[in-house]
């Protein structure tokens, strides 16, 4: 599913507009890279927790030449599903 597809689903379950659906949805995008953003976590009860996790600086390879390089540290997005989500899979 895209984001696209996404949209229209939000606009279907909820009988709203896409053009709506389509503001809802960047509303929360928006929100949870914000709080990303100031290092906080968002967590959505049944479905999982989005949250930022500090990635070590390490040494890699140059696919193209082979030569060692250095990769900074890097701040990343991490998404843990909850249970609900997990049991809907399995």
């Amino acid at each position: 599913m895209n984001k696209t597809e996404l949209i229209e689903h939000i606009a279907k379950q909820a009988d709203i507009s896409k053009a709506a659906a389509g503001r809802a949805l960047e509303a929360v995008i928006g929100g949870v890279r914000t709080t990303l953003k100031k290092g906080g976590t968002v967590s959505l009860v049944g479905f999982g927790s989005f949250a930022v996790t500090k990635r070590a600086a390490r040494a890699g390879r140059n696919p193209r030449t082979g030569a060692a390089i250095k990769i900074k540290s890097a701040k990343v997005p991490k998404f843990r599903p909850g249970k609900a989500l997990k049991d809907a899979l399995n």
